[in-house]
C-alpha cells in the first residue's frame, strides 16, 4: 500500500515550483486569475517577503503542491491513501477528486485570508516530550490559554496560544531536562481555541462550496480517520481551531497497511515524521464488528 503526503505551511521557500510552471500553463493561468497576480513571481521571487505571510503562503503552497501532484499522476498510478498536514489536507482532497483545482484554490485563498487576519498569537514546537508531558509543562507554568496544536510524532508537539503565554512556555521548556523548543514563524495561534471566530466565518464560506466524495481515502487531520463521503466541509472548518492529529494519522495509515509514502512539498518535512512513526511498534490491526482482524483497506508546519 502506498500513501501520498502533502506538506503544509512552513514548507514554503522562494524558488519553489520553478520547474513545474512551464509544464502546466493552464493551472498557472487559473492561479494568476484567482490570486490577481502572477503566481510564478510570488513563488520564485517572493516579492516583499509575502511567502511568509499566511494569506499568500497558503495559496502559493497549494498551487505548487497541486502542480507536483499533477505531474506525479501523469507519470504513474494514483496512491492507495492520501493525507496532508494542515494546509496540505486540501491538496490531498484535490488529489481525491473532492473539488477541482480552481475551487480548491479559492477555498485556500479564503482560508489564508481569515487565518492571516489573526494576530497576537504564537506557536512553539516542543521536542523531546510526549503530549502528556507537554500538558504537564503547560500546567506547571500556568499556561491555561495555550493549546496543543500539532501532535506530529510521539515526541514532537506544537503548542499555540497568546504570544506572551507562549513565551512563558518557551522559558519552561528550556528549563526542562531532555526538552527543547523552536518558535514558529506565525502571527496567529493556529489550530487552537483562539481560531474559533475564524472557524465560524470559514464554515459559512464552505457552505457555498459543493464537495464530491473522495475517490481515494483521505485521512482527516481532525479525526485521524478517513473523511466520510459527506463530511468534508465540516472537518475542514473544524480543522482551523482543532489540533492536527498527525501522529495518529500516520499510525492509521500504517494500521491500514501502508508501507510506502511519497512526500509533496518544497522542503522535506513529513518524511522524517513518517520514518519516526514507522519505527514505532505496529498499531493494533483493525477488527471487524465480530472481533476478527480486518484485512488492510485498499484505496510542516503550523497551518
Amino acid at each position: 500500500m502506498r500513501a501520498w503526503l502533502f506538506a503544509g505551511q512552513g514548507a514554503q521557500r522562494a524558488g519553489m515550483g520553478e520547474r513545474l510552471f512551464d509544464r502546466f500553463p493552464e493551472y498557472v493561468a487559473i492561479a494568476d486569475r484567482v490570486l490577481g497576480e502572477p503566481v510564478r513571481a510570488l513563488c520564485l521571487d517572493d516579492p516583499d517577503g509575502r511567502l511568509n505571510r499566511t494569506r499568500w503562503t497558503q495559496p502559493a503552497l497549494y498551487v505548487v503542491n497541486a502542480l507536483a501532484c499533477a505531474e506525479a499522476l501523469a507519470e504513474g498510478p494514483a496512491p492507495d491513501f492520501l493525507a496532508g498536514h494542515s494546509l496540505g489536507e486540501y491538496n490531498a482532497l484535490l488529489a481525491a477528486g473532492c473539488f477541482d483545482f480552481e475551487t480548491g484554490l479559492r477555498i485556500v485563498k479564503r482560508r489564508g485570508e481569515l487565518m492571516g487576519e489573526a494576530d497576537g498569537g504564537a506557536m512553539l514546537a516542543v521536542l523531546g516530550l510526549p503530549p502528556d508531558g507537554v500538558r504537564a509543562l503547560l500546567d506547571r507554568c500556568g499556561a491555561t490559554d495555550v493549546d496543543l496544536a500539532n501532535l506530529n510524532t510521539a515526541t514532537q508537539v506544537v503548542v499555540s496560544g497568546p504570544a506572551e503565554a507562549v513565551k512563558a512556555v518557551q522559558t519552561e521548556v528550556r528549563a526542562t531536562a531532555g526538552a527543547r523548543c523552536v518558535p514558529l514563524a506565525t502571527s496567529g495561534a493556529f489550530h487552537s481555541r483562539h481560531m474559533r471566530p475564524a472557524q465560524e466565518r470559514f464554515a459559512a464560506f464552505l457552505d457555498t462550496v459543493e464537495f464530491r466524495p473522495p475517490r481515494i481515502p483521505v485521512v482527516a487531520n481532525v479525526t485521524a480517520r478517513p473523511h466520510p463521503p459527506d463530511g468534508v466541509a465540516d472537518l475542514l472548518a473544524r480543522q482551523i481551531a482543532a489540533p492536527v492529529r498527525w501522529h495518529e494519522s500516520l499510525r492509521e495509515l500504517i494500521r491500514r497497511g501502508v508501507t510506502e509514502t511519497r512526500e509533496f512539498g518544497p522542503r522535506p518535512m513529513l518524511r522524517p515524521m513518517w520514518d519516526s512513526v514507522a519505527a514505532e511498534p505496529a498499531p493494533p490491526a483493525q477488527r471487524r464488528p465480530g472481533g476478527t482482524p480486518a484485512t488492510p483497506v485498499p484505496g510542516t508546519g503550523p497551518g
